[in-house]
């Protein structure tokens, strides 16, 4: 994970208070520094081994979703990890059952929505970080990127998943890389734009207006907060 989006979500992190965490899948242990206060954080993760600072660890293929875990969480992170699921809708059902009534959750992921990302799709039928993998690169457990995500795609899965609508959270990355990407980018603004004035719910203006945002259109990488909202 690049030093900027942990940056991003370590400042979203001091606004808030959570007493616990859930990190799947955890890398080297960085989000446990990065949290305020005392909160009581568990990890979860195939390839790593437990980091100090954390209360319990799971070493766990995240396909499978998550594994027998007893406690709710008020926050759980899934930073860089949700590319390398093939079985993604099983896995945000298990967040959405670990986390507490309003608890959140924290996604971040590539982004295959901005122009570039769209022209190399169109020229070599492949996203950009998502490249063909043939013979022995192909079994499970492999640290590989396998199921590509654009905000609308998230969002989707997390309200199949119980969520409320998820909010972008601008990051540097959310922003083009090359100047010609936001000329590119302008057909699905005016898109989006127009979906958006023929909307007729509160939930289909917000979606619109967010996927019509630079960060959904034209960022390389997206950070999306979703929250489990009382029944």
């Amino acid at each position: 994970m690049q030093d900027s989006p942990k940056q991003t979500v370590a400042e979203f992190l001091q606004t808030k208070t959570y007493k616990t965490v859930l990190d799947v899948p955890l890398g080297n242990g960085w989000l446990q520094k990065m949290l305020p206060g005392n909160a009581k954080i568990d990890g979860v993760d195939l390839f790593e081994s437990k980091p100090s600072g954390y209360r319990n660890f799971w070493q766990h293929y995240l396909d499978d979703g998550l594994p027998d875990i007893k406690e709710s969480y008020d926050l759980i992170c899934c930073c860089e990890g949700i590319e390398h699921v093939g079985n993604p809708l099983s896995l945000l059902r298990a967040f959405y059952q670990r986390l507490n009534v309003e608890g959140t959750l924290i996604i971040t992921t590539p982004n295959i929505w901005y122009p570039q990302s769209r022209m190399q799709f169109l020229i070599r039928g492949f996203f950009p970080s998502f490249p063909s993998l043939v013979d022995e690169q192909i079994h499970f457990g492999q640290h590989m990127h396998i199921t590509p995500w654009s905000y609308p795609q998230l969002y989707l899965y997390l309200k199949l998943s119980g969520f409320g609508i998820p909010a972008l959270i601008n990051e540097p990355l959310s922003k083009p890389k090359h100047s010609f990407e936001r000329l590119l980018g302008l057909p699905a603004k005016f898109y989006c734009n127009g979906k958006l004035k023929k909307s007729k719910t509160e939930e289909e203006r917000n979606f619109w207006l967010i996927a019509g945002t630079s960060g959904s259109r034209l960022g390389r990488h997206l950070i999306v907060q979703a929250e489990k909202e009382k029944v």
